[in-house]
Parts: C-alpha cells; structure tokens; sequence
C-alpha cells in the first residue's frame, strides 16, 4: 500500500525510525512545530492547504502525524475517495506514551507536568519557528509577526462559543474541566518536568539538557520509558477504532466528548 503522512516536525526521529521498517511505501511532509502556536483556525488553514496538494489518486489513505492539538485538526477532512487516518489522542505526548489511558492516568497522577522528549528538545523554541516558517502563515495573521493571541478555550459543538470553565465543570465533571483547560490553555504552574525516553537516542545529551532545564526551574525530575506502538500502528496500517479514527470521504474531524477525544460527522 502507498501512504501520505503529513506529520508535525517533532516526531521527525520517530515516524523515520518506524518509516523504515514498514511494510509500506510512506511519502511524508513534516512541517514546522510552530503551527501550534498561531491559534486554531491559523493552523486548520495551514494544514487544510497541504491536505489540498496531495493527489488522492496516488495514495490509499492518508495519515496525519497529530493530536487533537487544541483543536487544529478539527474540520479537516479526505480528499476524493481516500480516508484520513489520526491517532485518538489529545497531544504528541500520548503519541510517545504509546496509549491515551496511560497518558491520562499519569496525567491525573502527576499534575503540572512539563514534558520533554528529542523532537521537542531539537526542534527548537515553536514561537522562534514560527517567525522562521513563512510557509506556515494563514491568512488570518501577518507574514513573520507573531499573531494576535487567539483566545483558547473549548469550544460548544453546537455554537462554537468558548465554554467557561465552570461551563465545563458543568457540563463534564470537575476532573474532566481540569485536564481540558489544562490541555487547551495551558497551566502556568509547573513543578515536575518528565523526559520520555524511546529507546534509541543517539546518547544522553536529550536527557542531560532535560534534567538541566529541570534544575534551572527547581523541579522534580522523572524519566519515562515511551512506546513505539502507536507509530509503527500509524505507518504499517494497524488502525484499531480505540487508538485511530479513520475518516471516510464525506466526513470531517470532529470533537468527541465522551472519551475518544475525535469523532466522525
């Protein structure tokens, strides 16, 4: 099978390691990791752009190497016939992790967690990307400036609006409220931070600057083992419904409130 991976930056070392091993021709794009940072309708346009020049007739599906990522991917959707392929995960983090559970429960148990892996260290300042990457430009900020900051919240599947925090809290539970606003605005108070370690870093320079970055805050430190099984799942085909969300030709990304973070509509 021939697959097109459109994918962001900081999974640069991991989808090239499983892209090598896969049973299956992968044309991937990596693009820059300061998408996440000029709001979601910047980043829908951005990626809807590079949706629109692949050629469906080439490929028989085509995978995005994201999370729901503050809500970027929502409304994407197939080009002709071929069906969209994303993890069911809320970030990258879940991705290196190797599951939304054990991302979740260590979540839960370890609030005010910054992470840290390679693509994140190596990759750069996402804010200095962006004034880097012209190409990732929307029309909905300027050319090289950083845009206005878009408000970030959870958006009302029905009206669009922006829920409170109490709205949330509300309507989905306390901890659930917490981990979205978490997830979707960002925490400003972090005390730990944990390097996820995937096996095959070329030595310990990624963990040393970690745990250097660490000390410079006065946080804990922690190193995670990661798993590689929702890359090499992603590249070699395996889309089981409770870590992928397959989108047919006549649906779009959507969000999912019940737990599987995306849906089909």
């Amino acid at each position: 099978m021939r697959f097109k991976l459109i994918a962001c930056e900081i999974l640069f070392r991991e989808l090239s390691y499983v892209m090598a091993k896969s049973p299956h021709r992968v044309d991937v794009e990596f693009l820059a990791k300061g998408l996440h940072d000029i709001g979601r309708p910047n980043m829908f346009e951005a990626l809807n752009r590079v949706l629109d020049t692949v050629d469906p007739d080439e490929y028989d599906a085509v995978l995005l190497g994201y999370a729901l990522c503050n809500g970027g991917v929502v409304g994407l959707k197939p080009r002709g016939q071929v069906p969209l392929v994303i993890p069911r995960a809320h970030d990258c983090i879940t991705l290196f992790l190797g599951d939304k559970q054990r991302y979740e429960e260590y979540f839960f148990a370890n609030s005010g967690t910054y992470f840290k892996t390679m693509g994140w260290i190596e990759r750069g300042d996402p804010l200095m990307q962006y004034t880097r990457h012209e190409t990732i430009s929307a029309p909905h900020a300027k050319s090289r400036e950083m845009p206005e900051k878009v408000p970030m919240g959870l958006p009302d599947a029905k009206t669009g609006q922006l829920l409170s925090f109490a709205q949330m809290v509300e309507r989905y539970g306390e901890d659930n409220a917490k981990y979205l606003r978490e997830q979707l605005i960002g925490m400003p108070h972090y005390k730990r931070m944990a390097f996820v370690e995937m096996g095959f870093e070329p030595d310990d320079s990624f963990e040393r600057l970690a745990q250097d970055e660490a000390a410079k805050h006065g946080w804990e430190y922690e190193k995670i083992t990661g798993r590689m099984v929702l890359f090499e799942n992603l590249v070699n085909g395996n889309w089981p419904e409770e870590d992928f969300l397959i989108v047919q030709p006549g649906q779009r990304i959507d969000f999912d409130y019940s737990g599987k973070i995306l849906r089909a509509t």
